[in-house]
């Protein structure tokens, strides 16, 4: 048995129950009685009302049954000819009144066999304006609970003033699941239980199998997101209707579970506490905090909260940098304290020492961070930047311009400041961001997180950068390519291989982080140690240190070679080389296409080099440690890239840009190019 939600706990006090079951429940697709589902019900309201809870149930299926039951015998009583014509769509109030007489003697059958007692009461909506009525209403409805008895509701179709069942939606209550949000509140319910044929409320239809059930319904989050399906096959709102009841109930008060009536027994299961079908609740914002709501829920809260940052001013949104900077320094503190519970954490765990080396912040990293932010925050505005202006005609202007991807998902291992990099990049570039940091990091993630959309404005929303603290979501955020525009991993190559072949979301990255540097035979020996030992031990962990040494082979001859090794030796790195002869194959220069280095004083040599060597970043005469966001004055960035498509190399601001054109006429139609005289004249970017 699924264990009871603590978010649920509110159950311990409740008392007096609304159940409401809609027609899909209570009927069969072809309009007859579901006896099963109907009896499952009324034995759990027996248990209910045995185990001392005061049970008011309101149903519908009236209309539906009597339509069923009159369209049977209006064809008995037809003549072949009458077949023959059109048939007139029965009277709807006729069938409420058929209806309401077998549905209720079903009810009294199956209350009996469990020796439970019920009562028929038909409502209408204008019962509900006379106040007299409704004092009335409770002294009944009290009397008839005190005596065990089942209240049944339902409105009464065949009587009321309303043009016809289905199709009015006006007054005081509009539909079945309107009047029991009505009635909890009037008889001070507990608990409003609203029987679905589906489990609950999802993000979207619920045939979409990218659609996830709503456990918790959180009305600042949600509204807005939902994109509801059809409505009832059989009824009259659907879950439309009963999401607009559940939240007008459980913002008065009265919490709310919209569940399946199909599955035996999820009454009482609510009751336990289980966590089945979905809870609305008015202090739900308080128990569903953002990294628990749904993969689908997060991402879309992202990229509406990322076009509401893409329609601010570039002044605005380099403030908010300015503000995730200054709330970094304020808080250094607190950062370092989760920080250092991290790595020793990892340390008992017998994490590798290059794992923990990476998921320190070591002195100085902090305000290092903010700084680079800053520098970012006054950097020239990148979106909305007019790359190319031309005149199509004769006054009509064509503009290509910097444009947002979308909504970005990161996935990093151990280092936690590249989830700073990582958010004020998304923040300058105008983009969504989900993140999911490796779990050696979850403290150190968990707090730069918080202090980074603490600085977000409420205008724009938290959940511009989820955080995603589960590795079971990762799958299920892979799926969402209607959603997501783009995957970076960060991390190791079995890390990145997985995720190219887990998704049809476009990916960004690198799947070998193999950098080599190559000495020359006319190589100044000096400098060429400086740069080996640089590129090897500035920072070993990092992707664009060197893995490979490569040397001319005069080098070995000349004692250039052991002059290496003794430099790398005297610093750790040497104690465990493999040694290969011929590492390129005849002419050869195929590398891994991150970041590779030539050490020579020919300067024609060091040109084929840079020509030939196809990888993101080619160096002459310099430490591939440079092959670094920051140090190219991007700001930051959110990874290198080894693609060919899109951007390569050290992914900054512009990495996370796309183009999209806008044209300006007055009027201009193509009508086979006949009227239209193009020009395509090159025009000064500048307005």
């Amino acid at each position: 048995m699924e264990a009871a939600d603590s978010t649920r706990s509110f159950l311990r006090d409740v008392k007096r129950i609304v159940i409401k079951v809609g027609t899909a429940v209570v009927t069969q697709a072809d309009g007859r009685l579901a006896l099963g589902r109907l009896g499952s019900l009324c034995e759990q309201i027996h248990e209910l009302n045995t185990d001392g809870y005061e049970v008011i149930l309101v149903t519908s299926g009236a209309v539906g049954v009597g339509r069923q039951r009159l369209r049977y015998r209006k064809l008995v009583h037809s003549s072949f000819a009458d077949l023959q014509k059109p048939q007139v769509e029965l009277d709807g109030k006729a069938c409420a009144a058929v209806g309401q007489n077998g549905l209720m003697a079903l009810y009294d059958t199956l209350f009996s066999q469990l020796d439970t007692t019920s009562a028929q009461l038909l409502v209408t909506d204008n019962d509900f304006r006379d106040p007299d009525f409704r004092r009335q209403l409770n002294e009944t409805v009290k009397s008839m609970l005190s005596l065990k008895v089942v209240p049944i509701f339902n409105e009464n179709d065949a009587i009321s003033t309303r043009k016809a069942p289905y199709e009015d939606a006006s007054g005081i209550f509009w539909d079945n699941d309107s009047l029991a949000a009505l009635l909890a509140l009037e008889l001070k319910a507990d608990l409003l239980v609203l029987l679905s044929d589906v489990d609950g409320l999802y993000s979207g239809p619920p045939s979409d199998p990218q659609s996830e059930l709503i456990h918790t319904y959180v009305k600042e989050r949600h509204e807005g997101l939902i994109t509801f399906g059809d409505k009832s096959r059989v009824g009259r709102g659907g879950m439309t209707a009963k999401v607009k009841a559940a939240v007008y109930a459980a913002y008065a008060g009265i919490p709310v579970v919209i569940t399946s009536g199909f599955s035996y027994g999820n009454i009482l299961k609510v009751l336990s506490g289980q966590r089945i079908g979905t809870l609305f609740h008015r202090d739900a914002h308080k128990w569903a905090p953002l990294g628990e709501l749904g993969v689908r829920e997060m991402a879309m809260a992202a990229r509406d909260s990322s076009r509401r940052l893409q329609a601010m001013s570039s002044h605005d949104r380099s403030n908010i940098l300015l503000s995730v900077a200054d709330a970094l320094e304020a808080n250094e503190k607190l950062i370092t304290a989760e920080n250092e519970a991290d790595i020793a954490e990892a340390l008992r765990a017998g994490y590798e020492k290059a794992l923990v080396s990476r998921l320190a912040l070591k002195p100085g990293k902090v305000s290092s961070l903010a700084n680079s932010i800053r520098v970012l925050a006054n950097m020239e505005e990148p979106v909305g930047r007019v790359l190319k202006r031309m005149e199509l005609s004769e006054g009509f202007i064509l503009e290509k311009l910097s444009s947002p991807l979308g909504v970005l998902l990161i996935i990093f291992e151990s280092r936690p400041d590249a989830l700073v990099q990582i958010a004020s990049l998304a923040i300058r570039s105008g983009n969504g961001l989900l993140l999911k940091g490796g779990k050696e990091a979850r403290r150190s993630n968990a707090i730069l997180h918080k202090i980074i959309t603490s600085a977000i404005p409420k205008s724009v929303g938290e959940g511009l950068i989820g955080l995603v603290t589960s590795r079971e979501e990762i799958p299920e955020l892979l799926k969402l390519d209607d959603v997501i525009d783009l995957v970076i991993p960060r991390g190791s190559n079995k890390l990145v291989s997985q995720i190219k072949a887990s998704t049809k979301i476009p990916v960004l990255g690198h799947a070998d982080g193999i950098c080599h540097v190559y000495v020359d035979k006319s190589a100044n020996m000096d400098m060429a140690k400086q740069i080996v030992v640089d590129a090897k031990t500035d920072y070993p962990a990092a992707c664009n240190a060197m893995e490979t040494l490569l040397v001319h082979k005069d080098l070995v001859q000349t004692g250039g070679l052991n002059e290496l090794i003794v430099e790398l030796q005297t610093k750790g790195y040497a104690d465990n080389l493999i040694m290969h002869e011929n590492y390129m194959s005849g002419h050869s220069l195929n590398f891994s296409a991150h970041t590779d280095c030539i050490v020579t004083e020919d300067d024609e040599v060091a040109g084929i080099f840079l020509r030939q060597v196809d990888s993101a970043a080619v160096f002459h005469n310099a430490s591939t440690r440079f092959s670094d966001g920051f140090r190219f004055g991007l700001g930051a960035e959110v990874g290198i890239s080894t693609s060919r498509i899109h951007a390569r190399g050290p992914v900054g601001v512009e990495g996370l840009l796309t183009t999209r054109w806008l044209a300006r006429g007055k009027g201009q139609v193509v009508n086979g190019d006949k009227g239209i005289v193009y020009t395509h004249k090159e025009m000064s970017r500048e307005a």
